[in-house]
């Protein structure tokens, strides 16, 4: 697996997916949790059959080590790593996609290195940067109850406020893991089987510490002076972040568009990979 130093010469570990001599120039793609393992974003639904994916192991997940300082994992400083990673792939300029809370690390890059990227895809984002936080999400839920995973998914995510001990939450978590997917079949049941073990509880708690109001307003005024065209993704089916949040973050940049999925929960390229990869291939393309 190839590595990279980055700013306080800790290697980091990268996967690169897809073919070496494809014409198209490589994706690359940050995993969300906070704090997971990049290996559920497999190969997108299918984009690593186009183009190279370029996609780190964040600090203290997948096989890249945990940090000495526990700042390391707040979301401005991980956006530091990505532009080391660009640095050490010769890219002038390259195309990034975000999933979940990695949206937070590509629009912190976004505010620092607003001409670095010639295309951005945020991919079901929460709106905490944004200051709100949406209910409909919670609404989307409800929406499902008649469906027969509800009732336990229902009551897992009650018990998951109280649990303590790592195999619990786990299994819970697994439980409770129908509502962010827009269909509740083999191939979502596989993709959730091993959320509870992506989890890396210390990088989670450290993303969003340290970050005050005065940092979330300047980079907020930062990215209403990014360039390049944006293309946010959300699923109507989506009861982690739902819609809503997708929205707001659209407006926190000039050159946006917000493209809902029909029928695609919180990971899209599994409920609908049809969908999501034209989508984005569509984009990237796009002159």
């Amino acid at each position: 697996m190839p590595t990279f130093h980055t700013y306080d010469d800790a290697e980091l570990h990268y996967r690169v997916l897809g073919p070496a001599d494809s014409p198209l120039p490589p994706l690359v793609c940050l995993a969300g949790g906070p704090g997971r393992d990049a290996a559920y974003l497999g190969d997108l639904g299918g984009l690593a059959a186009h183009r190279q994916l370029i996609i780190p192991d964040s600090r203290g997940t997948g096989d890249s080590p945990a940090a000495a300082d526990p700042a390391r994992y707040a979301f401005p400083q991980l956006a530091e790593d990505l532009e080391a990673l660009r640095a050490h792939l010769g890219l002038e300029r390259f195309a990034l996609l975000a999933h979940d809370a990695g949206a937070a690390v590509a629009q912190a890059y976004a505010a620092g290195y607003p001409q670095r990227l010639t295309r951005l895809v945020l991919v079901c984002p929460g709106s905490r940067l944004q200051g709100e936080l949406p209910d409909d999400a919670r609404e989307i839920f409800e929406a499902r109850s008649h469906e027969e995973w509800w009732p336990a998914a229902s009551a897992a995510l009650q018990q998951l406020t109280e649990a303590t001990e790592l195999s619990e939450v786990r299994e819970l978590l697994y439980a409770a893991a129908p509502l962010a997917y827009g269909h509740w079949d083999e191939p979502q049941r596989a993709h959730a089987a091993t959320e509870g073990e992506q989890l890396g509880p210390v990088p989670r708690a450290g993303f969003w510490q340290g970050v005050d109001e005065q940092l979330r307003l300047a980079l907020l005024a930062g990215l209403r002076e990014v360039p390049c065209p944006v293309l946010v993704v959300t699923g109507d089916r989506d009861a982690v972040t739902g819609m809503r949040a997708g929205e707001l973050v659209s407006t926190s940049f000039p050159n946006a568009q917000v493209h809902p999925l029909h029928g695609a929960g919180h990971y899209p390229w599994v409920d609908e990979p049809t969908l999501f990869c034209p989508l984005v291939e569509n984009f990237l393309h796009a002159a």
